[in-house]
């Protein structure tokens, strides 16, 4: 069978040129598709709804009703129509990919990137912004940064954007210093 990711790449495209069409009438459109690509995502990976999706005795417009009706307001008609038409495909499951692939294309196009900061403590406004600009000139992006506390790397942080991966922890230094060494 094709990987998940395969499958879900022409239905987030298709998500996305349609946004990227709605933005002449709506500047928000691609945020608005992003918000509710995540929440649809977020209510097929709920264990409950899961299982009803996978339940074959339901039609496709009972699945996708489930999640326009959980979902409420925040999915606009085009968006429940998206909905429908991965029902009747019975691709439900792979919003969560579809979601992923969708914020890439997003984020390739508005020249952004999300970045994972993970610290020993909790970083200041200050080091924040420092961190901010310092890895906007280096990727030559707009950075949406995240960050996160985890005291076990000791010191330091962990950063990632995409496949970039810098490890500036602590942790991360006594860990190669002490492969060096039995090397």
């Amino acid at each position: 069978m094709a990987d998940r990711a395969t499958i879900a790449r022409p239905y987030a495209k298709a998500a996305f040129e349609h946004a990227r069409e709605a933005r002449s009438r709506d500047p928000q459109a691609f945020a608005k598709w992003s918000r509710a690509l995540a929440l649809a995502a977020q209510i097929v990976a709920d264990a409950r709804v899961a299982e009803i999706i996978k339940n074959p005795e339901l039609t496709a417009a009972e699945h996708a009703g489930l999640i326009a009706g959980v979902a409420g307001a925040e999915l606009d008609a085009s968006m429940q129509n998206f909905v429908a038409l991965l029902a009747e495909n019975r691709r439900l499951t792979l919003l969560p990919e579809i979601a992923a692939h969708y914020e890439g294309l997003r984020a390739e196009v508005e020249n952004t990137v999300d970045v994972e900061v993970i610290s020993a403590v909790p970083l200041d406004a200050s080091q924040a912004g420092k961190l901010e600009r310092a890895l906007a000139q280096r990727l030559k992006r707009t950075v949406r940064m995240h960050t996160s506390v985890d005291p076990a790397l000791v010191g330091g942080a962990l950063i990632r954007a995409g496949d970039l991966v810098i490890d500036g922890s602590l942790r991360g230094r006594l860990e190669r210093l002490g492969t060096e060494l039995t090397s």
